[in-house]
């Protein structure tokens, strides 16, 4: 009897120990500059170990090419969900150079549907959209991840404008949420205070650097979370290679709260 009363005992800490692990999800954002790097060649390897060292669940991708002339004809989400053994999803913002122009998603879990939204903008400047897909954990949780790149241009008309649509279309979901990607903006813009009216920064005290990759002077990239009661951060890492991409990478560990 003492030896079956062990072994329930020993079999509900295993339970316990890896309901806990599972409720953990490894978050990466990271710009590839449509699959070439800093020096000029193409090379998605490059891009995939930069994507591996961090064992990510879901990656947000940004500046991806769908089939363009530019990108040898790649299909890039689809090649770096290959190449990192991930499931692939591309959200087409525009068409370019024969194919597509976008964002990328990876997913480790299972992507239970995918919806893409295109957000505002200025008719002469470039289409962006925010890219979003609902997954189920190991756990038996669903959760939902974005992966967006706002405007760049120093005008911030189309990136407020980008940002409000965000909040207005993700805040109705369901499920708990995150939100990564290049948003252009630095924390003080009125950008990110239009976000985090709705979403909260895993960075909370300190402001890292993620641009340019080679000197990182300024943040532009970035994971955030809703509703603030149901994630808990755990850790945060800037990944910085300067020849595979602009940008540096941008991790992070949240904890979903039961």
């Amino acid at each position: 009897m003492k030896r079956y009363v062990f072994f329930l005992t020993a079999l509900l800490m295993f339970s316990v120990a890896k309901s806990q692990e599972e409720e953990t999800i490894r978050v990466l954002t990271f710009n590839i500059l449509h699959g070439a790097t800093t020096n000029g060649d193409f090379d998605l390897d490059k891009i995939a170990s930069v994507i591996k060292q961090t064992n990510p669940d879901v990656v947000a991708l940004q500046e991806v090419d769908f089939k363009t002339r530019r990108a040898r004809g790649y299909d890039l989400a689809t090649e770096l969900g290959w190449r990192t053994k991930m499931a692939p999803l591309f959200g087409k913002a525009m068409d370019y150079d024969g194919g597509g122009y976008g964002e990328g998603v990876l997913s480790k879990y299972p992507i239970l549907s995918g919806r893409n939204v295109l957000l505002p903008h200025s008719p002469k400047n470039e289409p962006r959209a925010a890219l979003e897909i609902t997954i189920e954990l190991p756990s038996g949780d669903t959760i939902c991840f974005i992966g967006t790149h706002l405007d760049h241009l120093a005008n911030s008309v189309d990136r407020i404008a980008q940002t409000k649509k965000i909040n207005r279309v993700f805040s109705k979901n369901k499920y708990p949420t995150i939100l990564a990607g290049d948003l252009n903006a630095t924390p003080e813009s009125e950008a990110i205070g239009i976000l985090e009216s709705v979403w909260t920064d895993v960075y909370q005290t300190e402001v890292p650097f993620t641009f340019p990759s080679d000197k990182p002077n300024k943040k532009i990239d970035y994971i955030l979370y809703k509703p603030a009661s149901k994630w808990e951060v755990i850790e945060t890492k800037i990944i910085c290679d300067s020849i595979a991409s602009d940008h540096c990478a941008h991790f992070a560990i949240l904890k979903l709260q039961k």
